[in-house]
């Protein structure tokens, strides 16, 4: 009973942020993003009936503490989905995010544990069915599912049985590249799930973001099968922009940039003064990710390795979804 299965991180370029209910994962709008190939984790579940507890190791490093009990959790809702309580798993996943950076790991991790266990399981289950599972591991991870543009749908269901992921367009739709500029290690002084929270509860912002978001993925996905660049990249930015003014507006406010982020976003504004089409996003956290096209790839890093307080430029291809060994 053991499978190893690898999955891709992603970037949303219509953000997911607020949620309607917070222990199933049900987000409070749709969202869109790029799987990417660059960053991903490969994991293998063996099942073992001598166990009596989850084994987890990272990188072959025991894990213990609050990484642990998410992960045994996650685990504990494929065993009921299963219906084989008290079958415990080792779980061994080697991480190629950049975790220590500040990058997501999450949306990787989770889609390759529920893809390896599900597998170990020989558990004959539709696409949307495993994002549905992932997305209550971690929400960003039910997109990693599929390459490609995917877009996360809320779904309407109390239970979330109509909230997960669908395909937009597939990895060779469209050669988009993505620089994910690295910046800064500290930890974030206000976690994700808090921010959310503290937004959806205070900002005064953010009901005008979440009625915006349903124009912008009808735009986005517009320009995404036209293959529009430019259009595509505007609403991104803008998209990106607006959800981070949501958090000013938050009670105490508060914001995920440093300075060196906003002089990340003035650069890539000022590539653009000069004819060369770059975009940026941001998830919630000083790092930034830059779109751009493939005739632009050394001036765009080029340009972004010389800003100070830039340690690194990863490149990245839209990248591809579950795969199995």
């Amino acid at each position: 009973m053991k499978a190893t299965a690898k999955a891709h991180t992603n970037i949303a370029l219509i953000k997911y942020w607020g949620k309607r209910d917070e222990s199933l994962i049900l987000p409070m709008n749709n969202s869109l993003s790029l799987t990417l190939d660059a960053f991903y984790t490969e994991t293998t579940v063996t099942f073992n009936h001598d166990l009596d507890e989850d084994i987890f190791y990272l990188d072959n490093e025991l894990i213990v503490g609050d990484q642990y009990t998410k992960v045994s959790n996650f685990l504990e809702l494929i065993r009921n989905f299963a219906d084989i309580p008290n079958l415990f798993a080792e779980i061994r996943s080697t991480n190629a995010v950049p975790t220590a950076a500040g990058f997501a790991s999450s949306a990787s991790g989770f889609a390759a544990l529920a893809a390896a266990a599900t597998r170990a399981l020989d558990l004959q289950i539709d696409e949307p069915t495993l994002s549905r599972l992932t997305r209550q591991g971690s929400g960003s991870a039910c997109r990693s599912i599929y390459g490609g543009f995917v877009e996360w749908e809320k779904g309407a269901e109390d239970d979330g049985s109509d909230s997960y992921a669908v395909h937009i367009a597939p990895q060779d739709h469209w050669d988009v590249r993505v620089a994910a500029v690295v910046l800064s290690s500290d930890m974030k002084k206000v976690s994700s799930r808090e921010g959310m929270k503290r937004t959806v509860e205070t900002s005064p912002f953010y009901s005008g973001w979440v009625d915006n978001i349903p124009t912008d993925l009808t735009q986005i996905k517009a320009a995404i099968h036209a293959r529009d660049f430019e259009k595509m990249g505007e609403i991104a930015e803008a998209n990106c922009q607006k959800m981070h003014a949501t958090t000013l507006g938050a009670n105490p406010p508060f914001t995920y940039w440093h300075d060196t982020t906003l002089t990340v976003m003035q650069t890539v504004q000022s590539l653009r003064a000069k004819g060369i089409a770059a975009y940026f996003t941001i998830d919630a956290g000083p790092n930034v990710k830059v779109l751009y096209q493939p005739e632009n790839e050394e001036v765009v890093q080029q340009t972004l390795l010389n800003i100070p307080g830039v340690t690194n430029v990863i490149l990245s291809r839209s990248g591809q979804g579950i795969t199995y060994k």
